[in-house]
């Protein structure tokens, strides 16, 4: 497999961005869910931070992914009616503004309520606004439903990939599972 996207489909570069950052966006999501109903205690403030970490690596791996877009050419869109096309196109806009959006919601919430933010305690990175709980809990609102909002988009985007599959035997899913073979004319 190519590291690099052809006319068939994507190339192992554009696959591993979009896993990495499906799962890690998933996993994330669940983890921060169950540690809203943590006691207060070392232990929260601990997976808190796992969680603030977790989100920034997600968001570094999405910058990268957006760069790597950039130089590398995506597969014609397959055979599909017009408002398809376009259904497919405007849910990807959707996903990648709220992939960007939700962890820089939660920086932004961080900033706010005055905890410093670190990457796996290795470095600290600047506070996005000064402190101000009223904002704070704004952006702490915001920060959960876009995490809301992308879990329906991606319901959305997940459903067609696999009524594409399932139904129309197309190869909009296979050429973007890891290991998954594009069919050719004769396979069909």
């Amino acid at each position: 497999m190519s590291l690099r996207s052809d006319n068939r489909q994507w190339g192992s570069v554009a696959k591993f961005f979009h896993w990495i950052v499906a799962l890690g966006i998933l996993a994330n999501g669940v983890w921060g869910l169950l540690m809203t109903g943590m006691s207060p205690s070392m232990s929260k403030i601990n997976v808190y931070a796992l969680h603030k970490s977790i989100g920034l690596t997600i968001l570094a791996l999405f910058v990268l992914r957006v760069i790597w877009r950039l130089f590398d050419r995506a597969p014609p869109d397959e055979p599909a009616p017009r408002w398809q096309r376009l259904a497919a196109h405007a849910t990807h806009v959707l996903l990648y503004g709220f992939v960007l959006a939700l962890p820089l919601s939660g920086w932004l919430f961080n900033s706010l309520h005055g905890y410093p933010l670190q990457w796996f305690k290795l470095f600290n990175l600047p506070a996005l606004a000064a402190k101000n709980q009223d904002l704070a809990r704004t952006a702490h609102a915001a920060h959960e439903y876009l995490f809301y909002l992308l879990l329906l988009v991606l319901v959305a985007h997940v459903g067609a990939a696999l009524k594409h599959h399932v139904f129309d035997q197309d190869n909009v899913l296979r050429r973007m599972l890891p290991f998954g073979r594009v069919r050719t004319g004769k396979d069909s």
